[in-house]
């Protein structure tokens, strides 16, 4: 177990480790997750240049936890209907401030489509990590619990911001490479 105000430090050791893009950011969706004790974490990847993303890395804390839209195959455009149906999404493209829920039932429509989070994903509360640089949004690290709301600490959320902008190279590698 990583002690969550040791999460940046162990980002940094992964990144410096000097292995291939793909296992670096496996490796942060896992330990990002175990270190917020979230049911899954999930790394939305994006070419930003071409409109298109996916998700590509996937944790989740046990078999039973939900996997329902999490790894994507292929390549899907993420700014034809996406953004309308999901403020979310929307917010990451227009490079605003990532989005801590602590409840899903509780937010309201100008943070996200509960409709949306239900059926697309169906957690309770989550974070939506914007990875952004040179005005462009890279990927979302979208760790998250189901079946009960959850309070983001401000430590938590202090360590999430700490690691965003190191991802981004490594995403950039990443998409460049496949």
């Amino acid at each position: 177990m990583i002690p969550i105000h040791a999460l940046s430090a162990t980002i940094e050791e992964l990144l410096s480790a000097g292995h291939s893009p793909a296992d670096t950011l496996n490796q942060v969706v896992q330990t990002v997750g175990m270190a917020l004790e979230a049911d899954r974490c999930f790394l939305y990847v994006r070419q930003p240049e071409q409109e298109r993303g996916r998700t590509a890395f996937c944790w989740r804390r046990n078999p039973q936890i939900p996997d329902k839209n999490t790894i994507q195959p292929t390549w899907q455009p993420d700014t034809d209907e996406l953004p309308t149906e999901d403020p979310l999404i929307r917010a990451g493209l227009a490079m605003k401030p990532s989005v801590y829920v602590d409840d899903v039932d509780m937010a309201g429509p100008e943070v996200l489509n509960q409709q949306f989070e239900r059926e697309t994903f169906g957690h309770r509360a989550l974070i939506h990590a914007h990875i952004q640089a040179d005005n462009q949004l890279w990927g979302i690290l979208q760790p998250c619990m189901f079946g009960r709301a959850r309070h983001w600490t401000e430590e938590e959320k202090t360590q999430i911001e700490a690691i965003l902008p190191r991802l981004q190279p490594v995403i950039a590698a990443y998409v460049t490479s496949g």
